[in-house]
């Protein structure tokens, strides 16, 4: 009797434990099935192609795999899949996403994997013959911003082209865009192309970076017309009016949604003399300058990680706080137009840069001759509204 009551007890917490296992799973489900999934995550569609194969990747501090409890880097994974991994490519601001915008980096060697890490922002910026030498497959993931002039879509196009030359096929793992949600600003003009901006497209072009690679291919814009042999693995459930909070910093000056938003609008200033934050804990979330004149609001730049050497090191800068401003879903030229009108060196305000960034020499012209804010965007109309029918070739998502 002991015996059966025991049985019968063990019996009813197994169903329980099995019931409450069953639902646990189906609220997983449930929720998997409304969020975005990330392409590295979707690994049933890319390992079956990598498997057996020699492997290069190009990779950041962004390219990992989220679990429940966190996230493992995709070259950490692949590696405990048995993948076999030779090297690692990596962009702008290194491997593991600690240099300074500009700042040169030299090839060096992983220290948890041992893996040789060739710098595509150093001495080279396309993978050169030695650095493809023996690889079958090139797998691309890093996390884009949807700007022009954020460098890793030129990092893309390099890769891309020496994948076309030498004949090795790329695979693009997919990464949902926190800009994705408009199309805006000036179109680069090809006489203007350049590390900083390589390709004829608004300022933000509503793609993910999987699209941008399919839009590159198809457009031929690689040199001499030529076509990589392109893979994108999709993401799963992602449409372009989807917010997306990134959970990893993609560069050291875009700490936090907030940058990320504001960095279209205020990435002007880099070919500028003003500030626009880098040197303090509010990188693209406010701009100053030292030459502005005095206001209530005021910061101090100082040397940190991701900018040694910040515009007016040290110096107290007057400016604007935008650390509270709503979310942006245009590029919103009002600070731009306002620091150029503060600053008192009109002659000194537009650096070497400037014409780069903007993609064109209008805009410097437009703010010199004091053109309204409307007049500007009505400038760029019509080649935003070339560039929406070109990019339908090339969408992946609503």
């Amino acid at each position: 009797m002991i015996f059966k009551l025991k049985f019968k007890n063990t019996f009813l917490i197994s169903v329980f434990f099995l019931i409450l296992i069953l639902s646990s799973c189906k609220a997983q489900n449930k929720t998997s099935k409304n969020s975005i999934i990330e392409a590295a995550n979707r690994t049933e569609l890319y390992l079956p192609i990598i498997q057996n194969k020699k492997v290069g990747i190009v990779a950041n501090q962004t390219s990992v795999i989220y679990k429940i409890n966190g996230h493992i880097h995709l070259v950490d994974s692949l590696l405990n899949l048995g993948v076999a991994i030779s090297k690692v490519f990596s962009p702008e601001h290194g491997f593991r996403g600690k240099a300074d915008a500009s700042e040169k980096i030299n090839n060096s060697k992983d220290v948890k994997t041992g893996l040789p890490i060739i710098s595509l922002y150093g001495k080279h910026k396309k993978p050169q013959p030695k650095d493809l030498n023996g690889l079958d497959y090139l797998l691309f993931d890093i996390q884009d911003v949807g700007v022009r002039f954020y460098t890793y879509i030129s990092t893309l196009h390099y890769v891309m082209e020496a994948c076309a030359e030498y004949q090795i096929p790329l695979i693009v793992l997919d990464r949902p865009n926190p800009n994705g949600h408009y199309i805006d600003g000036p179109t680069l003009k090809p006489a203007y192309s350049s590390f900083v901006g390589k390709h004829p497209v608004p300022l933000v072009y509503g793609m993910t970076i999987g699209e941008y690679a399919q839009m590159i291919n198809g457009e031929k814009w690689l040199k001499n017309g030529i076509q990589c042999t392109l893979t994108v693995i999709p993401l799963a459930n992602y449409q372009h009016q989807n917010s997306y909070s990134l959970k990893i910093k993609p560069s050291p000056n875009l700490p936090n949604d907030q940058a990320i938003n504001l960095y279209p609008s205020l990435g002007f200033f880099e070919g500028t003399p003003i500030n626009a934050g880098r040197g303090t804990h509010l990188q693209f979330q406010q701009y100053g300058s030292a030459k502005f004149p005095e206001s209530n609001y005021h910061y101090v730049p100082k040397s940190n990680e991701g900018s040694k050497h910040p515009k007016d090191q040290n110096k107290l800068c007057y400016g604007v706080n935008l650390q509270s401003v709503a979310r942006q879903s245009k590029v919103n030229l009002k600070w731009l137009k306002d620091a150029f009108e503060k600053f008192p060196d009109k002659k000194a305000f537009f650096g070497t840069t400037f014409t780069i960034h903007a993609g064109d020499t209008l805009l410097e012209y437009q703010l010199k001759n004091n053109h309204s804010i409307q007049q500007i965007e009505e400038s760029w109309t019509s080649d935003i509204n070339q560039f929406k029918e070109l990019r339908k070739r090339y969408l992946l998502y609503n």
